[in-house]
């Protein structure tokens, strides 16, 4: 099994800082908007992404939530595993807010599309972007596209990217993993 590096920690704090310029381009105040990381991975970039909104742009009073989507996957009991939930954390209502979905990889869209579902839950939003840290673009299921991306990656199927937090496995980089 072969496995490059991708994105250096260098080239992943250009790309979230240059993501978070786009959300403030975009957004502004965020008072309108509030921010979803999909759990389980999304919530690293999530918690990465604001903090730099907060910290280095000093934008005040963001919304972020967390949403598990485990039950709305359509290939839920499919698996020879049981798949294990996380925890859903949406405080507040999405009711006429512009949510954006942030994951770190987007992949078949599957993964989007059960979010798009259990979003419902909790209001309806008057819009919904996608935050994406890696586009796997030919690899889509679905007609599912980032309206912001960090990196687009051209991954056959075999492959696989692994991204990696120092939060969680001590260290930041993308790998591409092949056969």
């Amino acid at each position: 099994m072969s496995q490059r590096v991708l994105l250096s920690s260098k080239e992943i704090h250009i790309i979230l800082h240059r993501l978070a310029c786009q959300l403030i381009e975009n957004h502004l105040d965020f008072k309108d908007t509030v921010l979803i990381g999909i759990q389980p991975r999304g919530k690293f970039l999530a918690d990465r992404l604001i903090q730099i909104l907060q910290e280095e742009y000093h934008v005040k009073d963001i919304q972020l939530g967390y949403l598990d989507i485990t039950f709305y996957r359509d290939d839920f009991r499919r698996g020879d595993k049981p798949l294990e939930a996380n925890r859903t954390q949406i405080d507040f209502l999405v009711e006429d807010k512009k949510v954006v979905f942030i994951d770190d990889v987007l992949y078949t869209g599957r993964s989007i599309r059960a979010a798009l579902t259990a979003i419902q839950s909790f209001g309806r939003p008057a819009e919904i972007e996608l935050l994406t840290l890696i586009d796997r673009r030919f690899s889509r299921h679905l007609p599912i596209q980032p309206d912001y991306r960090g990196r687009q990656v051209d991954a056959i199927n075999k492959e696989k990217v692994k991204v990696m937090w120092k939060e969680n496995e001590g260290e930041d980089v993308i790998y591409l993993i092949g056969n």
